[in-house]
């Protein structure tokens, strides 16, 4: 493809068929040769009459321009223009297009398929064969056209997984046994990758690497944990910057059945910080439902963590030595223990030695002394799995021998022989209390109602460890509830009865949070790879690399070991597995996991996406042709007088309403209007609007960009940027202002220069940028430059002077010697230093004085190297590769020395700043 003018042309020769339309205006204006003259008497007779219709003895100028231009407007079309066309870097041999294709792409798949998409068009203009290479599914290299390849992409999707040191090994193997030298374009997802660099190596000795990539952070989801009391909700990006805030949102089926959020959480991002956490507090009969959890409007395997038996309805067995039918209701061990957990668990009752084999999730004993040996046995491998057995005291625990001399595997003390009650040989004097509950403990922000007091309890002996397995105490110290850990389990005892004969604790609120605390509490610690040894998982629905739950049918069993501890990939990918009637989520992030940001070696290029996709020019502009065509008929039909003009005008009157009408440009969003206290309240940053909109959104993009730097990196905090009429817009409310030169910008009124040389005059600052720091450097001026001669005659300028290397501007925050935009290194002009601002001796800088100056001039584009989206993701490109993003943070700290300078003047000439910039100087 031929660029021209910043257009691209597919069949360029065609233009030549522009060199022959001065031949043809030639010709369609060529008149008749002249009559020769004869005389004849009779003509005398049609002397004085007048004839209402003539003709013309040439065809009208307009009528041939007219003509010209359609003929113009078809040749242009047939030789195929482009706008925005890709751009071709010189490659001209076979051309490999390797994609990440992993789920960090998955938010920005439309932006990857259209650059595959401009860079397999550019390759079918240029007849290069094209192979793709997707790294999450690598296969043997087929170089094909680009057309074919094209047909494919519709069926290519990114996959849930990243590639892997596996993945990257064949892909290297596959690369290493292709013959000949090959272009490589590689497409990125921003994630560090283990094994890169050898790919990148292997790939380097075939030819050229050339990478894309995104600067947008890739944002990822951990797997939700549950800690006192709080679903905890943590989330990673790739890559530290400004504040930033998501939103979590807890999906699962409501009451009716349908997938809805129940709950969401916002996390936030501190500025420089990759990492942030939330918590979600949430009745256990909503938790039971939740299903998953993902970033809202983040669609990606990434942002999603899939929850499985850790937060789902707790199984709850309640054993008791007292049979159903023995006592009273009230006065039965599990009464109000049903009546707790009833409404948020699943009750079992029966025999230990029948529930154990359903393997639910706590175990509760109400005052149960002892337990036959293989009971006890059993239920000892049960806790050691991951159970809770809670264990509740009373008159049977109290009078038996239970952990009097040793401690049991199934409690959590020892235990004194008898009890401690009112009137007891151990006894108070009345009803205790609880202590507040410590922090640590699973009661933790429990409030502590009044009517709760404890009667009778068993006491726990003395020991070295019982300090550490007190979760709760009298507020005398004497411990309520102790727990301790066994194997992944844990075994807690309630120092009283489950019923109310001991204590009031049952009758309360209180007994039912502590219970549900308790019960959540029960989750397993994840487990580890030799425990799920010899076990088989089947996967019940797996995760797309959109964050899609799909179906799993086809899939074969994972070994258990390797669902923890193996890497995600085509055989193991992430989703739900289960295992008889357990359940684990095997999640894209697992905990431990980090996200990095891709870095490449400084001899590959790394570029942002295309901002703008490949427009074909061609059937506009032959549709432009024809339409010309078309005029041209009525209007030779006009001339010829064929036509009557009334008629004439009529059609073209029509035309002409109906272009108004369907091709009228719709103008944006005017800007929202600020009072004067807004435009006051905080700093802000303007710009002079100039009429053309392309111009006056980059100066608002740039000031956008601009104003995040200082939030981020300084204590400035700028408001949003605003455009300035200077014919009405009043000046003094902006410490600067930012005036991009264009050639066809009008020249202001005589009140608006006024207003501008009171404005210069009490100490605000203009940065002229004409954008045209490239043309500079060769060494000619262009119009933009013209353009603010002319603007800046009327202005009350002082004498200015490039800028010399000890202005306050290279060090009034950062130290600087070049100042580059998106054009670098091009002449700055500031206010011309004192005559007698002379260097003292002993010191780098002359003695300057405490003013501003009123201007600078340049031509290096900054507002385009500032410009970013409302995402803080930079707008337009600068430079290539890593040096491009250094020229692109030199013009950021150039913005940040402006405004510093703008705010505080030349402070850093002092004599007090000395020392310390001699330090940083190094001198």
């Amino acid at each position: 493809m031929t660029l021209i003018a910043g257009i691209g042309f597919t069949s360029p020769w065609l233009l030549l068929g522009l060199l022959v339309l001065p031949l043809l205006w030639l010709l369609l204006r060529a008149i008749p040769p002249a009559p020769k003259r004869q005389p004849f008497p009779a003509v005398t007779l049609l002397l004085g009459l007048r004839d209402d219709e003539s003709l013309s003895d040439r065809t009208p100028w307009w009528l041939l321009l007219l003509r010209m231009l359609a003929v113009a407007a078809a040749i242009i079309g047939l030789s195929g223009p482009v706008l925005n066309p890709a751009q071709d870097y010189g490659g001209r041999g076979p051309l490999l297009i390797v994609l990440d294709s992993s789920w960090a792409g998955a938010p920005r798949w439309d932006q990857n398929r259209a650059q595959i998409e401009a860079e397999l068009a550019e390759a079918g203009r240029a007849g290069r064969p094209v192979a793709l290479l997707r790294l999450t599914a690598p296969e043997p290299l087929q170089f094909l056209s680009a057309p074919q390849w094209t047909r494919q992409l519709a069926g290519m999707a990114p996959q849930p997984w990243t590639p892997g040191p596996a993945q990257l090994t064949l892909a290297q193997d596959m690369i290493a046994a292709t013959e000949g030298g090959f272009d490589t374009l590689w497409l990125s997802d921003g994630l560090a990758m283990e094994g890169r660099a050898d790919l990148v190596a292997a790939l380097s000795d075939h030819g050229e690497i050339e990478v894309y990539e995104s600067a947008t952070p890739t944002l990822g989801l951990l797997p939700a944990t549950y800690e006192d009391g709080a679903i905890v909700l943590r989330a990673q990006r790739s890559a530290s910057g400004l504040p930033q805030d998501i939103t979590v949102q807890a999906i699962g089926p409501d009451p009716g059945g349908a997938e809805r959020a129940l709950a969401a959480a916002t996390l936030a991002f501190e500025a420089n910080s990759t990492h942030a956490e939330g918590r979600l507090t949430l009745p256990m009969e909503l938790r039971a439902r939740i299903n998953r959890f993902e970033i809202l409007n983040s669609r990606s395997a990434g942002a999603v963590s899939l929850t499985d038996d850790r937060l789902r309805r707790r199984e709850v067995a309640l054993i008791s030595a007292q049979s159903s039918n023995e006592g009273l209701a009230l006065l039965s061990p599990l009464h109000y223990l049903r009546q707790a957990l009833m409404p948020s668990t699943e009750l079992l009752e029966g025999a230990l030695i029948d529930l154990l084999p359903a393997n639910p999730d706590v175990v509760i004993l109400a005052d149960v002394a002892r337990l036959a040996p293989d009971q006890e046995t059993a239920l000892v491998d049960w806790v050691e799995q991951g159970g809770l057995l809670l264990r509740f005291a009373g008159p049977r625990l109290a009078a038996s021998d239970t952990a009097r001399d040793t401690e049991e595997p199934l409690m959590p003390v020892r235990l004194r022989i008898g009890g401690r009650s009112i009137g007891g040989a151990m006894s108070w004097g009345e009803p205790k209390s609880l202590a507040p509950f410590a922090e640590g403990t699973p009661f933790y922000g429990l409030t502590i109602p009044d009517e709760v007091t404890i009667g009778s309890q068993v006491m726990a002996q003395p020991d070295p460890e019982l300090a550490n397995r007190v979760v709760a105490e009298l507020n005398d110290g004497t411990p309520l509830v102790t727990r301790k850990a066994l194997g992944q389990g844990q075994v807690i005892l309630f120092h009283v009865t489950a019923n109310a004969e001991w204590s009031t604790l049952p009758l309360s609120g209180l007994f039912v949070e502590m219970l549900e605390r308790l019960a959540i509490s029960s989750v397993a610690k994840p487990p580890e790879a030799e425990d799920l040894d010899g076990t088989t998982w089947q996967a019940a629905a797996v995760l797309d690399g959109f964050g899609r739950l799909v179906d799993a049918d086809t899939l074969a069993g994972v070994a258990g070991p390797d669902l923890i501890a193996g890497p995600a990939g085509p055989d193991l990918q992430p989703g739900l597995y289960t295992s008889g009637k357990r359940a684990y989520a095997r999640n894209v992030l697992r905990d431990g996991d980090e996200l990095l940001s891709a870095r490449w070696p400084a001899t590959v290029p790394v570029q942002m996406y295309e901002a703008a996709k490949e427009r074909p020019l061609a059937g506009a502009l032959i549709g432009l042709a024809l339409l010309l065509m078309a005029v041209d008929v009525v209007a030779a039909l006009l001339v010829s007088g064929l036509w009557s003009p009334a008629r004439g005008a009529s059609l073209a009157l029509a035309c002409a309403l109906g272009l108004a009408i369907g091709g009228a440009p719709q103008s944006g969003q005017a800007q929202p209007t600020r009072t004067a206290t807004e435009l006051t309240a905080n700093l802000t940053l303007a710009y002079v609007k100039t009429g053309q909109a392309d111009t006056d959104r980059i100066a608002e993009e740039g000031l956008r960009g601009l104003g995040n730097v200082l939030r981020l990196r300084t204590s400035v905090e700028p408001a949003a940027p605003y455009g300035v009429d200077l014919e009405t817009d009043e000046l003094s409310f902006f410490p600067f202002l930012y005036w991009p030169v264009t050639d066809a910008q009008p020249m202001p009124s005589s009140d608006a220069y006024a207003r501008l040389n009171d404005y210069l005059r009490t100490g605000g600052m203009i940065l002229f940028d004409t954008r045209d720091a490239d043309l500079a450097l060769a060494g000619a001026t262009s119009s933009a430059a013209r353009r603010l001669q002319q603007l800046a005659l009327p202005l009350d300028i002082p004498p200015l002077e490039p800028m010399p290397a000890d202005h306050v501007l290279t060090r009034a925050f950062y130290l600087l010697q070049d100042f580059p935009g998106r054009f670098p290194r091009g002449q700055i002009w500031v206010e011309a230093a004192p005559p007698d601002a002379e260097q003292v001796e002993g010191l780098p800088f002359r003695n300057l004085n405490d003013g501003v100056t009123p201007v600078v001039i340049g031509g290096n584009d900054w507002a385009a190297a500032w410009a970013v989206d409302a995402d803080n993701v930079p707008l337009y490109p600068v430079g290539r590769g890593f040096s491009g993003e250094r020229q692109r943070e030199l013009a950021r700290r150039f913005g940040v020395n402006l405004l510093m300078h703008v705010l505080t003047g030349n402070y850093k000439s002092d004599q007090v700043h000395v020392p310390a910039l001699l330090d940083r100087l190094g001198q």
